[in-house]
């Protein structure tokens, strides 16, 4: 398989080469060469397949013969060491638990097979180094300090927005050590992803051999298709059309979705649900993309003003925006209105959703308006106790500390503060 770059000016590249530059030589995100469905029969049977074999047969084809299958089948096994359940909060609605994980959020998934695809390419190098460099709004930087920790060869340094992460979400990558740094700007997550660019395309710091772990790399990005067809496997026995609402922020998951459908995974509509960075809203009601500074909010993961992969959802369907919108629609909301769903959700229906599945959550209710006969699916992205400074006042209870959680509370924090992208270069030396 070869992926070319969206902004097409730079040459096409292999799997390998595509996962370690995470960006191209133009600026631009690798996109794959082809996407070819899978056989129908593998739908027919999806149920009597486990979470490993579905996975496998969803990536095999990007990965190609880069990475031999067995040493792929057991990339994906380690990857897939938690559950992925879809659990009914009322009538015909299901949200989509996607924190089973070690750091207890969605992006353990990205993370863990990146790491193991980086340290399987490393395998020869013993004197080389990658460095991974990585902007985080919020769990990435966990995910990604979980799952590059002591991974031979690969140095990971985080930009995190200082004061705009939650406690937990900050102890999380910086208490770990090792091969882990975090660096906490002075500024907001667009600061952290537009210093990350930058440094991807600085020929002076080639030396470093700089990678990304943001959703922007394909092997971040790509396996977190995998859950659609968890959750499909799941609710298929209720033979009734699917309709997916992703809480978005960098519109990675929603992103792979897409990609999931466009294997044949048959998804009847995909809801993009925002907060008030709410630039793919804009833009599918006036036609017109026009990012803005973010602004910070309940939901900090989705404090986005510019996400990164809507431009991969233009490439999937041409850039034609009439038949985008058959397949997506996209709402945004208030702080206000996502307490309030929260509160609505926990008295209706004794589920707890913290902000971001809950604007999942408000985004599906108003779409499945027109989808009379559906499923819907909120996907739940992080657990409650990331946010419990939000989830405690606003449902009137105390959570119980999870144990993947207890075991960083009580670490020191390490970090160093920047405010420049000249503070970063001169970190990275």
């Amino acid at each position: 398989m070869k992926y070319y770059s969206l902004n097409h000016n730079a040459p096409k590249v292999s799997f390998e080469e595509a996962v370690i530059q995470g960006l191209a030589t133009d600026k631009g995100l690798y996109f794959p060469e082809s996407i070819t469905p899978l056989k129908a029969d593998f739908f027919v049977n999806i149920e009597n397949l486990s979470n490993a074999e579905i996975a496998f047969e969803a990536i095999k084809q990007f990965v190609g013969d880069e990475i031999p299958a067995e040493t792929l089948k057991q990339i994906i096994a380690e990857t897939l060491c938690f559950d992925f359940p879809t659990v009914k909060v009322e009538k015909d609605i299901y949200a989509l638990e996607l924190y089973h994980g070690p750091t207890m959020a969605f992006k353990d998934v990205g993370a863990r097979f990146m790491s193991r695809c980086l340290a399987y390419f490393n395998k020869d190098q013993k004197d080389s180094k990658n460095t991974v460099l990585v902007a985080t709004s919020g769990d990435t930087g966990g995910a990604v300090a979980s799952g590059f920790l002591g991974v031979q060869g690969v140095e990971v340094i985080i930009l995190y927005p200082s004061g705009k992460v939650s406690d937990i979400q900050e102890r999380q990558l910086t208490t770990l050590g090792q091969n882990i740094k975090a660096l906490e700007v002075d500024g907001v997550f667009d600061d952290c992803q537009d210093m990350v660019k930058k440094a991807f395309l600085d020929e002076s710091l080639k030396h470093k051999k700089l990678t990304s772990a943001n959703s922007i790399n394909i092997a971040r990005w790509l396996p977190q298709m995998f859950y659609f067809f968890f959750a499909y496997k799941q609710l298929k026995s209720q033979n009734k059309p699917l309709v997916f609402s992703c809480p978005s922020g960098n519109f990675g998951n929603i992103c792979a979705g897409i990609m999931a459908k466009k294997l044949g995974l048959p998804i009847e509509h995909f809801v993009a649900s925002t907060n008030v960075n709410d630039t793919v809203p804009r833009f599918l009601e006036k036609g017109n993309y026009d990012p803005k500074p973010s602004k910070a909010t309940i939901s900090n993961a989705m404090d986005v003003g510019n996400p990164s992969n809507f431009i991969r959802i233009q490439e999937m369907y041409n850039n034609d925006l009439e038949q985008f919108k058959k397949d997506f629609s996209s709402f945004s909301y208030t702080d206000a209105e996502t307490l309030e769903a929260m509160q609505s959700i926990y008295k209706k229906d004794g589920y707890i959703a913290e902000p971001h599945g809950a604007v999942g959550y408000l985004g599906l209710k108003k779409e499945l308006k027109n989808h009379a006969n559906a499923i819907g699916i909120f996907l739940e992205t992080a657990h409650p106790i990331k946010f419990l400074d939000v989830v405690e006042p606003a449902l009137h209870l105390k959570l119980p500390i999870p144990t993947q959680i207890e075991s960083v509370l009580h670490k020191e924090k390490v970090s160093v503060k920047i405010k420049t992208y000249e503070d970063l270069k001169v970190f990275l030396g």
